[in-house]
């Protein structure tokens, strides 16, 4: 039986749409899945909270928000507006997390100072939309190699500054361990995170080298990798938070595998590698 808290983000099976999702899910005995908005939008907001709710899955978190870098200009209110819609979609699928990829540096730009300033901008635009929605904008840390197309935001801590002038309930974190096991600090940064309650989702998988040709679809299996998922799982259970946690594969052999068995794998990864530092 699959492990209750163990929730299944959509990503890990890209091709699978919404309906396929959430059937794989149920038939694999989930309890929660985190959905993707482009799978939502394909058949429309009404239509997908109905498939949700008739599914009886959780969904742990939204995917994605963010990319706030860019200066002043139309295409950053287009990006402020995008993520406000994403605040009422994620509310109306009874989902409580955001996940945002904050972008990376703007086209022609070496100012990596200014394009993480930007993202506290946004957020302050943004902070009383999700406090009224009750959706958490939870600011993925992405590993380095990430650092000036997708995130500037690489480390928790950073992540945690950067969440620091908001009221927790409106702007968290997301801990995912592919890219912050590396972090010499991510334990004492898990520990802050944690008394300063803003620990959104817990993410897992593994890291595996070398990497693959497009370092995107490097996520594995946990197990299959060189993370310690034993000090990371102890330390987010050590801070009292008590979530669904997700599993999230980039990786496209992972795509091209049948779903239900990419889920069937996902459940005993996790029973392997995670579960047992988690008590239930």
């Amino acid at each position: 039986m699959t492990n209750p808290i163990l929730s299944m983000n959509q990503a890990t099976i890209k091709y699978a749409d919404l309906a396929t999702a959430l059937r794989v899910c149920s038939e694999a005995d989930y309890q929660s899945i985190g959905l993707w908005r482009e799978p939502v939008e394909e058949v429309g907001l009404d239509t997908a909270v109905k498939m949700v709710k008739d599914s009886g899955l959780r969904v742990s978190t939204m995917c994605r928000g963010g990319f706030f870098t860019m200066e002043e200009g139309p295409a950053r209110r287009a990006s402020i507006d995008d993520n406000r819609k994403l605040i009422e979609e994620t509310a109306a699928l009874d989902c409580h997390v955001l996940v945002l990829v904050v972008g990376g540096l703007p086209e022609g730009s070496k100012d990596l100072t200014g394009a993480r300033l930007r993202i506290g901008e946004a957020l302050s635009e943004l902070e009383k939309d999700a406090l009224d929605a009750g959706v958490t904008l939870a600011i993925e840390p992405l590993h380095p190699m990430y650092c000036t197309d997708r995130a500037c935001v690489s480390t928790l801590g950073q992540a945690l500054d950067i969440a620091a002038p908001f009221n927790p309930k409106a702007v968290g974190v997301t801990v995912d361990t592919f890219h912050i096991f590396w972090d010499p600090q991510v334990q004492e940064s898990i520990a802050r995170a944690g008394r300063e309650g803003r620990i959104a989702t817990y993410q897992v998988c593994d890291w595996k080298t070398p990497l693959e040709a497009d370092p995107l679809l490097s996520r594995h299996y946990m197990g299959e990798g060189v993370i310690d998922f034993k000090p990371l799982t102890e330390a987010v259970w050590n801070t009292g938070w008590r979530g669904d946690i997700e599993c999230e594969l980039f990786n496209q052999k992972i795509w091209d595998t049948d779903p239900a068995v990419v889920a069937k794998k996902v459940s005993d990864a996790f029973d392997k590698e995670v579960s047992p530092y988690w008590p239930l």
